[in-house]
């Protein structure tokens, strides 16, 4: 399967990324089959070759969620919400809750312990 996927390159901790068309199998920095864009994560600038990625998403091609990411801001897809996200979302709403809970639970639980201390004294 073909995959549209990040190339890294550039200095260490400066990394810059080039959008590329390669096999699934092959490594991250392996020879590509075509590039089809740049993206910089420092600068937030994105260059895509549109054609040659429309090309690319006819024929079959599966983007990765970053590169996903990157072209609904290009414009190429339609924005969609997948699952995954959503159940994240929902995830961490709920762990945000539960935590509040439990801080509530702890500070009621200390108020009520300095009361009865005063009660005794």
């Amino acid at each position: 399967m073909i995959k549209l996927r990040l190339k890294r390159f550039g200095k260490k901790k400066e990394a810059s990324f080039r959008i590329v068309a390669c096999n699934s199998t092959s490594r991250r920095d392996g020879r590509p089959l075509q590039e089809l864009g740049f993206y910089n994560p420092r600068t937030k600038e994105t260059r895509l070759d549109t054609e040659a990625l429309r090309i690319r998403l006819r024929q079959g091609a599966q983007p990765t969620d970053v590169v996903r990411t990157l072209l609904e801001k290009g414009g190429l897809l339609e924005k969609i919400d997948r699952p995954s996200i959503a159940i994240g979302k929902a995830k961490l709403e709920k762990e945000k809750i539960a935590k509040a809970k439990t801080k509530d639970e702890e500070s009621d639980s200390t108020k009520a312990e300095t009361v009865s201390d005063d009660t005794e004294s």
